[in-house]
């Protein structure tokens, strides 16, 4: 395994630059850095792992944020990585970014990348099933984004108690651009919305799970790791996105599951949880 430093739980935080439409309103960048991990907001010092500056690249954000789990999950071990913040915070920007231009593709391309570049480099002898799913958790129900006539799948526990997702379509792939195919095609089945903040609103969680299995075919040791990819839908302000009739309805909704969410979070720091909620449930692994 990895050194344990770098396998622990991290938080990090990410910066976003202003947008056109702050920047016509006048807005000021109150943001302060005053050295690696901490940020003061309205003379409040907040410490992180690291604090990822406005200018910073894609790249530099995977390399510190998300590049060592890879090692782990090829040699067996599961790991999740998520984007959290209010809405249009930038953290689909983080998690997917630009497919299709390299210098503004975000961590789940990358990571897809860094896989298999480490795949090709590995033994011969290591044989490698890579299997993915994609759905999403939208008003608290499991939709398939794979397959839309799946739209209230649920969690079981298989005879490990490790949770997975019953009927959740799982795609096996051999390369990166077959992924990349996959997860073109769960985006165009998200829901997302208009609001005055974010003209292209995750209203939902989503979550790419890759799954990867690894047989040596000399000593026949089996590994198997899972890696949870998670967009989270943004907390929102009503007032400020003006949100209406089901947009609304989806706002009360993210807003109720994000402060679940921090209650799971402190929960399992302290051992003790029951999870209530079907995208807390994965935070088990």
């Amino acid at each position: 395994m990895a050194d344990p430093a770098e396998c622990s739980i991290k938080v990090v935080c990410r910066v976003r630059p202003m947008n056109d439409s702050e920047l016509k309103s006048g807005s000021k960048f109150i943001a302060k850095f005053p050295k690696d991990g901490e940020l003061i907001l309205g003379g409040k010092n907040y410490v992180y792992d690291h604090v990822f500056k406005p200018n910073v690249t894609q790249q530099e954000v995977y390399e510190k944020a998300a590049s060592a789990i890879v090692k782990d999950v090829l040699e067996g071990y599961n790991g999740t990585i998520f984007a959290y913040g209010q809405t249009s915070s930038g953290k689909t920007h983080t998690m997917e970014g630009v497919i299709s231009e390299p210098n503004l593709m975000g961590i789940i391309p990358r990571i897809v990348q860094d896989i298999f570049n480490h795949i090709y480099a590995l033994d011969e002898n290591l044989e490698f099933h890579i299997k993915v799913s994609y759905f999403e958790i939208y008003l608290d129900r499991i939709k398939d984004l794979l397959d839309v006539s799946k739209t209230n799948l649920s969690v079981h526990e298989d005879k490990n108690r490790v949770p997975y997702v019953k009927g959740v379509t799982e795609r096996f792939v051999s390369s990166p651009d077959e992924v990349m195919e996959v997860i073109d095609e769960g985006k165009s089945n998200r829901h997302i919305a208009v609001t005055n903040m974010n003209e292209h609103s995750s209203r939902s969680h989503s979550i790419f799970l890759i799954n990867v299995k690894q047989e040596n075919l000399e000593t026949q040791q089996k590994l198997s790791g899972k890696l949870y990819l998670v967009d989270l839908a943004g907390s929102e302000k009503v007032s400020k996105t003006g949100a209406e009739g089901a947009v609304l309805e989806e706002a009360k909704n993210i807003n109720k599951s994000l402060s679940a969410l921090g209650n799971v979070i402190s929960s399992l720091a302290d051992g003790k949880v029951s999870f209530i909620s079907s995208l807390y449930y994965f935070l088990q692994q």
